[in-house]
């Protein structure tokens, strides 16, 4: 799990990086083209594929990063009514949501794969980059399909423990914060109030 874990973040992570620095490049080309000592060079470089390449980028990043949100917990939900419900009704509720969203998504990655397989036997590219659309598509079933395979790992988890995955936004992964001394309060710092 820890492969998969890791391979889904370094996706991730290089298609936003990749894209955004493909986008950079294409806003200081787009303005190089524009100044007299530049036209020239800036002219003879092809930039018109970028902003294509980018959409898909961001098409595949969405649909892995889906499935990143189901693992870590991070996919908003609005969960007010669940949480007052009595622990065995929650649990059954919180159950029945995790198996409709794997059942849907694996539904959406069958159809995906059906049209991709079908997209796959015709010659549409794409219109800058030329690239076969079936490998454009593809994100469709790989991404609803490992999406599926994170809710089937968090309800297994849930059934199991009773703990749902909990994103805290005031947690960085790898940074500690260890409080100042001057952030504690007199009682803490002198042993007093301590039991």
């Amino acid at each position: 799990m820890k492969i998969l874990d890791r391979l889904e973040e370094t996706l991730i992570a290089f298609l936003i990086g990749a894209a955004t620095l493909i986008i950079f490049v294409a806003v200081v080309h787009r303005y190089a083209s524009q100044v007299p000592l530049l036209q020239d060079v800036a002219l003879k470089i092809n930039m018109s594929w970028a902003q294509e390449l980018c959409i898909y980028m961001f098409i595949w990043m969405a649909k892995f990063g889906a499935a990143y949100g189901v693992r870590t917990g991070i996919h908003v939900g609005v969960d007010v009514l669940i949480n007052h419900l009595p622990p065995r009704v929650r649990a059954k509720f919180i159950l029945f949501g995790l198996t409709a969203g794997a059942v849907f998504t694996g539904i959406i990655g069958s159809l995906g794969a059906t049209f991709v397989f079908g997209m796959a036997q015709t010659d549409q590219t794409s219109p800058d980059l030329e690239i076969p659309m079936w490998i454009v598509y593809l994100a469709i079933p790989l991404g609803s399909y490992l999406m599926c395979f994170r809710f089937v790992q968090v309800a297994i988890g849930f059934w199991r423990t009773g703990e749902l995955p909990h994103h805290d936004p005031g947690k960085v992964d790898g940074v500690e914060i260890v409080p100042l001394e001057d952030d504690l309060h007199p009682a803490d710092v002198s042993g007093k109030g301590q039991a």
